[in-house]
C-alpha cells in the first residue's frame, strides 16, 4: 500500500488525463497520475492532429487557461492551418498536424517537469468509496492508493472490445489491455451507463504510395500556432495530400458487409455521426460515387501514414483489397488495419458543471467516459476537473464557464443539461456566441480567470494586457483618423468600392467588404502607424472594427442570457409539487437538476411555457 494520502488522483494518462493532473498540480495540489502504461502517456490514439473546426478554439482556451495542449502541439507540429478562411472570423479554426511520438513526448516532459506530480503504472480497478464519498483508488495489483478526490479520464478503455470483420478481442488500444472493474462498481453505486463505438483507419507504408495520382496540400504560407506563449513558430512544413475513393472501392467494401460486425449485429452501439466509418459512409451516402481519403503523415522521420477517412472494422482482407483501389495506394503496404472499439461511458446528465458526480462527493469524470470524441473536448473536461478538484479540497469556489465566456463552457453545458446518446462532437455552430467566442481573443476572454485562479502565471496576465492595450491604441487611432476623399478614393476605386465625395473616419472605411488594414496600409500616415504593431494586433483591431455591429448585438443576447443565469434554483427544489409543469418536464428537471432558469430552459422536453410557470413560482 502507499501510504502517502494525494489531494487528486487522476486514472488514465490520455488527454483528459494529462490536463487534468497539470492543472491540478500546478494550483498546488499533491496529485498522482496513473495510467496502464507510461510509455503512452499523452498518446494520439487516432489521427495525429490537433484542432480543426471549434476544436481549434478549444486548444487556444485551453491555452489561455494555463493548461499545455497548445504548447504541446506547437512543439510537435509539423504542418499549421487556419481552416475556415474563406468565411467570417467566427469561424477561423486552427490546425496542426503532428509529430505523433515528439507530441507525446513533449507531454510526458512537460508533466515530469511540473511540481506536486507523482506518476505509478497500474490498471484502477476499482475506488475506494466511504459515506456516498470517493477517498481513494484499488489497482489490479490490490494496492489501495488514498486520496481526497479522483478524476476518472478512462477513455476507450473501460470494458474495451476491438472488432475486426469478425474477429473480437477486449483492449483500450490495439496492442493494450482493457481496464475492466469500475463500470460494474459504478453500477452497483446507482449510476447509469452506456456502450458507445469509435474506430481507427489502416495505417500505411508511406514508401509505397505514388503521391504523384494525389492532391498535395500544403500548409499556411504564413504559420500561426496555438499557444499565446513563446512557442516556436513553424519554419518548414511537411505536406499532407488527398486522394479520392471510386466505385471498385466501394463494391469491394459491400462485399464484406456480411461480416462486418457494423451491420452483422455484431455491434450495437452508436459510433460518431460526424466521423463515421468508410462502410457507413457508402452505406448512409450510396447515391455518391467517391469520398474524399486524406493521406496524413505521421511525423517528421517515420515512414508511417494515417489515412484519414477510411477508418474501418472490415475484415483485413477486404480492408487491404478496397485500400489498393484507391489512386496512389496501389501497392500500398498496411501497418496494421482498421478496426471498431466499443466502450463503457456515463451519461453526463449524472454530472455538475464541474464535472464532479452527482451520486459521488469528490468524484469527477472527463473525457470520453462523458460520451465525447476527440482530443481537445477531452482535454478541455480535463482542465475544468482538475481546477475544480483542487478547488474542492482546499474549500475553494467552484469554476465553470458558461456558454457566452468559452467553448468549453458550451461543451460541458451541452453534456450535463442535454446530455448524449451519441459521441459528441464540438463544432461552431454549436456555441450561439461564436462571433464572440472567437480563436484569436481566448486569451483577453480567460486569462485573467486563469490569473485570478493561480493557474495562469504573471506573464500570462501581462501579455494579455499588452495585447488589450495595444489593440485598444490601434482601434483609437483609426477611429480618430479623417481620410479625405483625394488620399481614399484611389483606394477605394482600386477595390471596386464606391468613392465618397466627404472625409470619413479610418474606422469606417473598415467596415466595407472589400477593404482591409492592409489595403489602407498603402496610406503613408496608416501604414507607418500599423506597421508598428504586431500581426495578431492589426488582426484583432481588423475584427473588432469590421464587425463592431455584430459584435455589440450579441453582448446584447449575452446579458439578456445573464439575467436567466441569475435566477438561483434552489438545489433540492422538488418539482413533483407543480401541477402545472408537464410530465416530462418534471422527470427531466429532477434528473438534472439545472441550478438556474437559464439552464432549466436549455434541457431538451423543457417548454417555454414551463419556464414561465417556473418563473411565476419563483416569485419572478
Amino acid at each position: 500500500m502507499i501510504s502517502e494520502i494525494y489531494d487528486v488522483i487522476v486514472v488514465g494518462g490520455g488527454h483528459a488525463g494529462c490536463e487534468a493532473a497539470a492543472a491540478a498540480a500546478n494550483l498546488g495540489s499533491k496529485t498522482l497520475l496513473i495510467t496502464m502504461n507510461m510509455q503512452t502517456i499523452g498518446q494520439m490514439s487516432c489521427n495525429p492532429a490537433m484542432g480543426g473546426i471549434a476544436k481549434g478554439q478549444i486548444v487556444r482556451e485551453i491555452d489561455a487557461m494555463g493548461g499545455f495542449s497548445g504548447i504541446v502541439a506547437d512543439k510537435s507540429a509539423i504542418q499549421f492551418k487556419m481552416l475556415n478562411r474563406s468565411k467570417g472570423p467566427a469561424m477561423w479554426s486552427p490546425r496542426t498536424q503532428n509529430d505523433r511520438m515528439s507530441f507525446a513526448t513533449e507531454w510526458r516532459f512537460a508533466l515530469e517537469n511540473t511540481p506536486n506530480l507523482d506518476f505509478f503504472q497500474d490498471m484502477v480497478k476499482g475506488l475506494i468509496v466511504e459515506n456516498h464519498k470517493v477517498a481513494g483508488v484499488v489497482t489490479a495489483m490490490g494496492i489501495e492508493i488514498k486520496g481526497k478526490s479522483v478524476i476518472l479520464t478512462n477513455g476507450t478503455f473501460l470494458n474495451g472490445l476491438i472488432h475486426v470483420g469478425d474477429k473480437q478481442f477486449g483492449g483500450g488500444r490495439m496492442g493494450e489491455p482493457r481496464a475492466f472493474g469500475i463500470t460494474e462498481q459504478l453500477v452497483s453505486l446507482g449510476f447509469d451507463a452506456g456502450r458507445m463505438k469509435t474506430g481507427t483507419p489502416p495505417r500505411v507504408d508511406g514508401r509505397s504510395l505514388d503521391y504523384s495520382k494525389m492532391e498535395e496540400q500544403k500548409g499556411d504560407e504564413n504559420p500561426q500556432k496555438f499557444s499565446y506563449s513563446d512557442t516556436p513558430k513553424l519554419t518548414e512544413q511537411k505536406s499532407c495530400h488527398i486522394t479520392y475513393t471510386n466505385e471498385n472501392v466501394h463494391e469491394i467494401l459491400r462485399s464484406g458487409f456480411d461480416r462486418s460486425p457494423m451491420f452483422n449485429g455484431t455491434i450495437q452501439s452508436i459510433g460518431p455521426r460526424y466521423c463515421p466509418s468508410i462502410e457507413d459512409k457508402i452505406n448512409r451516402f450510396s447515391e455518391r460515387n467517391r469520398h474524399q481519403i486524406f493521406v496524413e503523415p505521421e511525423g517528421w522521420k517515420t515512414i508511417e501514414i494515417y489515412v484519414n477517412g477510411f477508418s474501418t472494422s472490415l475484415p483485413e482482407d477486404v480492408q487491404t483489397k478496397a485500400i489498393k483501389q484507391i489512386p496512389g495506394f496501389e501497392n500500398a503496404k498496411i501497418f496494421r488495419p482498421g478496426y471498431a472499439i466499443e466502450y463503457d461511458y456515463f451519461p453526463p446528465t449524472q454530472l455538475k458543471h464541474t464535472l464532479e458526480t452527482k451520486l459521488i462527493e469528490n468524484l469527477f469524470f472527463a473525457g470520453q467516459i462523458n460520451g465525447t470524441t476527440g482530443y481537445e473536448e477531452a482535454a478541455g473536461q480535463g482542465l475544468i476537473a482538475g481546477i475544480n478538484a483542487h478547488n474542492k479540497i482546499y474549500e475553494k469556489e467552484e469554476f465553470t464557464l458558461n456558454r457566452n465566456e468559452a467553448y468549453i463552457g458550451v461543451l460541458i453545458d451541452d453534456l450535463i443539461t442535454k446530455g448524449t446518446e451519441e459521441p459528441y462532437r464540438m463544432f461552431t455552430s454549436r456555441a450561439e456566441f461564436r462571433l464572440i467566442l472567437r480563436q484569436d481573443n481566448a486569451d483577453i476572454r480567460l486569462t485573467e480567470k486563469s490569473f485570478n485562479l493561480g493557474l495562469a502565471k504573471e506573464n500570462r496576465m501581462k501579455k494579455a494586457e499588452e495585447k488589450i492595450k495595444k489593440s485598444e491604441e490601434l482601434e483609437s487611432f483609426l477611429g480618430g483618423l479623417s481620410l479625405k476623399p483625394g488620399i481614399i478614393n484611389p483606394i477605394l476605386e482600386e477595390n471596386e468600392s464606391n468613392p465618397v465625395d466627404q472625409a470619413y473616419r479610418a474606422s469606417q472605411f473598415l467596415t466595407r467588404p472589400n477593404i482591409n488594414l492592409e489595403k489602407l496600409s498603402k496610406i503613408e500616415i496608416i501604414g507607418e502607424k500599423v506597421n508598428q504593431y504586431s500581426e495578431e494586433i492589426r488582426e484583432q483591431v481588423e475584427i473588432n472594427i469590421k464587425y463592431k455591429g455584430y459584435i455589440e448585438k450579441e453582448q446584447e443576447s449575452v446579458a439578456k442570457q445573464n439575467r436567466m443565469e441569475n435566477i438561483k434554483i434552489p438545489e433540492n427544489f422538488d418539482y413533483t409539487k407543480i401541477f402545472s409543469l408537464s410530465s416530462e418536464a418534471k422527470q427531466k428537471l429532477n434528473n438534472i437538476k439545472p441550478k438556474t432558469i437559464a439552464q432549466a430552459s436549455r434541457i431538451s422536453g423543457v417548454s417555454p411555457a414551463d419556464i414561465n410557470v417556473l418563473l411565476v413560482y419563483l416569485g419572478r
